[in-house]
């Protein structure tokens, strides 16, 4: 499906559906995954005249979707994209990268030195200004009081994020850790590319990414530092998602103790088979209720009742339980 539109998101909003659209070609940019890659021109084109056209304005509104990718948080954007209020971007990690040069884990945009961590010491005034006018100028093409932002990993770059976007509020989306290890292995293994000596999958260009969560995360986390060479070291997507699962969930918990009136919780399987769960994430990102929105996750959302299981290393099998626990799965 080209920007996520099914059709059944065609049938009840094809307004919405052009404005996903617009939002895929002009403002998400082309990873490395990806084919195309060469139209990242004329996104790079389209952020520079937003910076222009709109500089010094602002959204109305901001809400992130944060946690681990292949954990719902797609099918969550995709079904508040639908809401009148709202323009939902997937992903526009183009986005940042254009406005911060050393943003980029995956390598799609630029190979700069980047780190998984950052705070309110990296926001720098002309990189808020531009993130916010070009996120302006998708607010008034998609005519969207609220614009979804679905950047998984800035959940690791909390304060970052709130430097830039002071007002925003964010979504910690969790999901079964079993059943995101294996939609992770799946990806990887369908998407990933071999291109000349590079292979770009999940965990980045030639294991960017990965190599910068074992850095940044592992290296210095109080049970997992003492494991760092031997988990640094894995090659199986599964032990590799089980880590990255874990240490963001535990990331997750932490926002929601400390920041509790900005940051919600949200299990995905509650949010695909509970009115009463969609109708507290519409009321959290100051959303009324909307009939097109509720007829589309009738239609599209189920529970799934298939479990996964994976034999883990001992190393990473404690923390691993633990997050399971803590979030109640069983």
């Amino acid at each position: 499906m080209v920007a996520q539109v099914d059709a059944s998101f065609l049938r009840l909003s094809k307004f919405r559906a052009i404005t996903r659209f617009i939002g895929y070609l002009f403002y998400e940019g082309r990873p490395l995954t990806t084919r195309g890659r060469w139209f990242n021109i004329f996104v790079r084109l389209n952020y520079r005249l937003n910076c222009l056209v709109f500089r010094g304005r602002q959204p109305d509104g901001m809400v992130f979707v944060l946690g681990t990718g292949r954990s719902g948080t797609t099918i969550l954007g995709v079904s508040l994209g639908i809401h009148p209020d709202v323009g939902f971007l997937n992903e526009p990690k183009a986005a940042w990268a254009y406005c911060y040069q050393h943003e980029d884990l995956i390598g799609s945009y630029n190979l700069n030195s980047a780190s998984y961590l950052l705070d309110s010491d990296d926001c720098t005034v002309p990189g808020a200004s531009a993130l916010n006018a070009i996120y302006y100028g998708y607010s008034k093409v998609s005519k969207s009081r609220i614009i979804l932002d679905k950047y998984p990993e800035l959940i690791f770059r909390y304060e970052f994020l709130k430097a830039n976007f002071p007002m925003s509020k964010s979504i910690f989306l969790c999901r079964n850790g079993y059943d995101t290890i294996a939609s992770i292995d799946g990806w990887s293994k369908r998407l990933g590319l071999i291109d000349g000596e590079d292979i770009h999958d999940w965990w980045g260009l030639n294991d960017r990414k990965w190599i910068l969560l074992c850095d940044d995360l592992v290296r210095t986390h109080d049970s997992l530092s003492i494991h760092y060479e031997k988990i640094r070291n894995y090659t199986d997507h599964k032990c590799r998602a089980a880590v990255e699962w874990a240490l963001t969930m535990e990331k997750g918990l932490e926002l929601i103790a400390d920041h509790p009136e900005q940051v919600m919780k949200v299990k995905y399987e509650d949010y695909v088979s509970r009115r009463d769960v969609r109708d507290r994430v519409l009321k959290f990102c100051g959303l009324g209720s909307s009939e097109v929105y509720e007829k589309y996750c009738e239609a599209n959302l189920s529970a799934t009742s298939k479990r996964h299981s994976v034999d883990l290393p001992e190393e990473i099998l404690a923390i691993f339980n633990s997050m399971m626990a803590k979030l109640g799965y069983d």
